[in-house]
């Protein structure tokens, strides 16, 4: 009788004087945790794992806002022209490493435009190499009537040589290969071009550019002469009152 009295399990009452659930049925634990507001059947999750949670979805936005963002600065109305691509080699101790060249043309449409060239072991990175250097290089070429070019010039970079020339409304961009990109990115409408020397795309780009280059205004000539756009547009035989018409439209 002693022996059943001992082996009998007393229940472990806490400070409070309340049973704990561990000591309980399953149904009485199962009611107490319904009683606290938990449910039995979800397994629980520690605070730590939810803040972490939360957290990792308010970085996850966060990135998407950036990337968002980066996409709008670079959708600022610059025009990209992919020229050229070529796969280029590098001889090393085990062999060769093969990489990709891209010769990339940006302009804003409005007398703006820059060339640039990268490399690396893929496409689109190379793509995104020359589109950066491009808008670092970016010149402002004077445009009539925002159109075509204000007078004819000459361009040279080793074996290329390029010759551009003005042209009237409706004659549209007379040019090949890799200088129609630089004058559709340029913003110009009406231009006759000949390429003579060498196809090579970097060497009739440079060529190109220098001829841009060599593109004055008839105001920025007036302003380092210190004379009036009206008296240099009359030395052509013009008469007076077109000469002002013209110098009025410039100056606007």
């Amino acid at each position: 009788m002693m022996a059943d009295e001992n082996n009998e399990q007393t229940p472990v009452v806490d400070n409070a004087g309340e049973t704990p659930v561990a000591n309980l049925e399953p149904t009485e634990a199962a009611e107490s945790q319904s009683a606290e507001g938990g449910d039995p059947s979800e397994p629980r999750r520690g605070r730590g794992r939810g803040r972490g949670g939360e957290r990792g979805e308010g970085r996850g936005r966060g990135r998407g806002d950036r990337r968002d963002n980066r996409r709008e600065e670079e959708d600022d109305g610059i025009i990209e022209k992919l020229v050229h691509i070529n796969r280029v080699s590098k001889t090393v101790k085990g062999g060769k490493r093969f990489g990709f060249a891209a010769l990339v043309v940006v302009g804003d449409g409005s007398g703006r435009v820059g060339f640039g060239h990268g490399k690396a072991r893929e496409v689109p990175e190379a793509i995104t190499k020359a589109t950066a250097s491009a808008r670092k290089k970016m010149i402002r070429v004077p445009l009539k009537e925002g159109r075509t070019l204000h007078h004819d010039g000459n361009g040279r970079f080793g074996a290329g040589k390029v010759t551009v020339r003005s042209a009237p409304a409706g004659t549209g961009i007379i040019a090949g290969g890799p200088m129609r990109a630089v004058f559709e990115s340029l913003g110009v409408a009406d231009v006759v071009t000949k390429s003579v020397g060498t196809s090579n795309p970097y060497n009739m780009i440079r060529a190109t550019f220098d001829a841009l280059s060599n593109q004055t205004s008839p105001k920025s000539v007036a302003q380092r002469r210190g004379k009036k756009i009206a008296d240099l547009l009359g030395r052509g035989g013009a008469s007076a009152a077109e000469a002002e018409a013209d110098a009025a439209a410039m100056a606007e």
